[in-house]
């Protein structure tokens, strides 16, 4: 019997215990990313799934980048890039959200994409819904619209898809 992606993503992902404090089982994806088959795999997975649906992906910094620039490469698509506040060179506009102590600020340019553009929000994991929940209200606000969210593992009990604002959401692994 071959494989799944789910299967995959799982086996790939090394489970780190009590980290980044105790009581906490880490999933790190670098592994997946290393592994040329299974990061295609994810990669074609990820592309199939919002196949037709998008006229450019959204990579959110960082790990989002490299999936964004894979999935854009497979689609023939261009990439926006969802920046932490002060890395972008030109105009951009910004979202502000809130963290558990604390905000962050992400920010886009304007110009790079034309208005009304579907756009993929691609990231690799889902967690509170925080950083993705954001990234569609600067897209929706720069004047794109928001074609769905691809992400490689969802921690569900964390519960953020309620964040995304009723909008597709394709996780390739739910745990």
């Amino acid at each position: 019997m071959t494989e799944s992606v789910e299967q995959m993503i799982d086996r790939l992902c090394a489970k780190i215990p009590d980290h980044p404090k105790p009581g906490v089982l880490f999933r790190d994806l670098t592994p997946l990313f290393a592994d040329g088959d299974g990061f295609k795999r994810t990669v074609d997975a990820l592309t199939d799934a919002f196949r037709g649906q998008y006229d450019c992906v959204a990579g959110v910094e960082a790990r989002g980048f490299m999936i964004a620039a894979a999935v854009a490469y497979a689609s023939g698509v261009g990439i926006v890039p969802v920046r932490k506040k002060g890395k972008l060179p030109r105009e951009t506009i910004s979202q502000q959200y809130n963290l558990e102590y604390g905000t962050e600020t992400l920010e886009i340019h304007t110009d790079d994409v034309p208005r009304g553009s579907r756009v993929l929000v691609l990231d690799d994991v889902l967690a509170t819904g925080g950083t993705l929940g954001a990234s569609a209200s600067l897209l929706t606000r720069a004047g794109f619209n928001v074609a769905g969210f691809g992400v490689i593992m969802e921690l569900t009990a964390l519960r953020g898809r309620a964040q995304l604002g009723g909008h597709r959401v394709r996780a390739l692994l739910r745990v």
